[in-house]
């Protein structure tokens, strides 16, 4: 059984763990070429060469707030992602970039520096990479969130993770907005 982390971006961070968390692969992904849709359509063929059939995934959510000329590439590439995991059956948990970041650090508005020393201390795990640190948080939550389903409840002692899990397990209905009249 292998948890795998997906942290989609024009270098999506790509890590896999085992189910006692040793990791089995951490890597920067980037495609091949300079020059879109081959760039893309090669890095996506990358990402899925290394997902098996029964991997249990979890992928981070878009940035919604997220503003630049490279946002778009970046939804596509989710997209994209979204698409190729489907199409090959394979399930996956969409990951809050707010959440991934709060179950690394306790906190959710965390910086990305921020979080580079929380995850060598919790897990021992440091890369160069932030999309590659994402992704092995993002395989932890797919780990632990395994183990929760199993009992019915997050399985980890930490308060701020269990909180994380929690909202995934059991996500508040969103309320709708009243339509204001003109």
């Amino acid at each position: 059984m292998r948890f795998v982390g997906i942290d989609p971006s024009t270098r999506t961070g790509f890590v896999a763990i085992s189910e006692w968390g040793d990791v089995l692969r951490a890597n920067e992904l980037t495609g091949v070429g300079s020059q879109d849709p081959k760039r893309m359509a090669s890095l996506l063929g990358e990402v899925m060469a290394f997902v098996k059939p029964d991997d249990i995934v979890c992928i981070e959510g878009f940035a919604f707030g997220a503003q630049g000329q490279g946002v778009s590439v970046q939804y596509g590439i989710g997209w994209g992602l979204r698409v190729a995991l489907f199409r090959r059956g394979i399930a996956y948990t969409e990951v809050s970039p707010a959440s991934v970041k709060k179950f690394a650090t306790g906190k959710g508005n965390a910086k990305k520096d921020e979080m580079v020393l929380p995850i060598f201390k919790k897990w021992g795990f440091e890369h160069s990479s932030d999309n590659v640190r994402d992704a092995f948080v993002l395989a932890q939550i797919a780990r632990e969130l395994k183990f929760s389903q199993e009992v019915g409840e997050p399985t980890t002692t930490i308060k701020y993770e269990a909180e994380v899990i929690q909202s995934i397990l059991n996500p508040s209905e969103k309320k709708k907005r009243k339509k204001v009249a003109k």
